[in-house]
């Protein structure tokens, strides 16, 4: 679901706009008071949000607030950003903060509290930071190997449906995944090891993962759509691995902007190596405009916009009752035991975790 990031940056990927027209681009709040005035309201993201145009502008002709949207990078850039530039904050509401970086999100100050309308409608298992409702759920995710069905077809191989698959010989030279240190995926992924394998054990796993050839690259979008032989960019960039870190719902994407679809998705999810994703918006500190950041909050836990989620930015809704598209379930259910990790853990275990990872993997 950052969910880098997120399982919406796939429709970036495959070049979707991830700016909305519908949301305005201009700095004029519309009143002539700029993106600072009480009109217009400004979201900070990462770069793979996405909207229906009908669906932003109803809650603008509601809300009588404009919509403006800043796109900041890859997930884990947007956060640093926002931290840096929390006095001064670009904008009145960021969303894209995940459970992986949310607690370096709530110690450094990022967000103002506010408990958003719809807040008792979330399922209790996304839910976080309770005592102070400095973050509002939004999406969920799961970061999983996908595999190239094709690829294994032709080779007579089965593919892997777990971690310890990975590490086999059959699989050698066959995996690309993503800096832990520069990527959401990245970093879930190396979380989803820490959580199968404990504090004694992640680090011999990834030495033998290392053994068995896995690539690393800097991006999703480089190992998605540039070495992944399976994805349509793979395709066209002549990738050659055949399995790669990325989201459980990965292959409807490969289905829904496939021209024509097949009736089957091209790619595949080994379901026993997925990280479950959450990812969070919040009001942030010193926003100029409070009461308009306030409404878009609302806005992203709303039925209307929850339900537009999936096809927009391949992620869950998390709230209870929002329906999810039969082509999105279809072909990108989720994780039926995903490895999960308690947030604290986490925020006591990350940076030091992706700095022996660096030294282990990279070095």
């Amino acid at each position: 679901m950052s969910i880098t990031k997120k399982v919406s940056v796939l429709a970036v990927g495959l070049g979707m706009v991830g700016t909305l027209a519908a949301c305005g681009s201009s700095d004029d709040g519309g009143d002539g008071s700029g993106s600072g005035g009480s009109k217009t309201v400004t979201l900070v993201s990462h770069d793979s949000w996405a909207a229906s145009k009908d669906v932003v502008a109803a809650f603008e002709k509601n809300s009588g607030y404009k919509v403006k949207v800043l796109e900041d990078g890859d997930a884990g850039q947007a956060v640093n950003k926002a931290i840096l530039t929390k006095d001064n904050p670009q904008g009145d509401v960021f969303f894209g903060v995940d459970n992986t970086l949310l607690s370096r999100a709530l110690d450094n100050g990022l967000f103002q509290p506010y408990r958003a309308k719809g807040s008792d409608l979330v399922r209790p298992e996304y839910r976080a930071d309770q005592d102070k409702h400095r973050v509002t759920p939004v999406d969920t995710g799961d970061i999983c190997v996908n595999y190239d069905k094709a690829y294994f077809s032709r080779h007579k191989l089965t593919p892997p449906k777990t971690l310890d698959d990975l590490v086999k010989p059959e699989y050698k030279d066959l995996l690309v995944t993503e800096n832990a240190g520069s990527s959401s995926p990245g970093l879930g992924f190396l979380l989803g090891t820490a959580a199968k394998y404990g504090d004694e054990g992640w680090e011999g796993y990834w030495k033998k993962l290392k053994a068995n050839g896995v690539k690393v690259v800097d991006s999703w979008e480089q190992a998605y759509n540039e070495e992944f032989s399976g994805s349509a960019g793979g395709k066209k960039a002549k990738g050659d691995r055949p399995l790669v870190v990325s989201y459980a719902s990965s292959p409807p994407v490969e289905v829904v902007y496939a021209d024509p679809q097949p009736a089957t998705a091209p790619t595949g999810v080994a379901d026993g190596t997925c990280f479950r994703q959450v990812e969070y918006a919040g009001l942030l500190s010193n926003a100029k405009n409070p009461e308009g950041g306030k409404a878009l909050l609302d806005f992203l836990l709303s039925q209307s916009f929850q339900e537009d989620m999936p096809l927009n930015m391949f992620v869950y809704p998390v709230r209870e009752g929002a329906q999810v598209p039969e082509v999105f379930s279809k072909f990108g259910p989720q994780a039926k035991d995903p490895q999960t990790l308690d947030p604290a853990k986490i925020a006591d275990n990350r940076d030091q975790w992706v700095k022996s990872w660096t030294s282990l993997v990279l070095k």
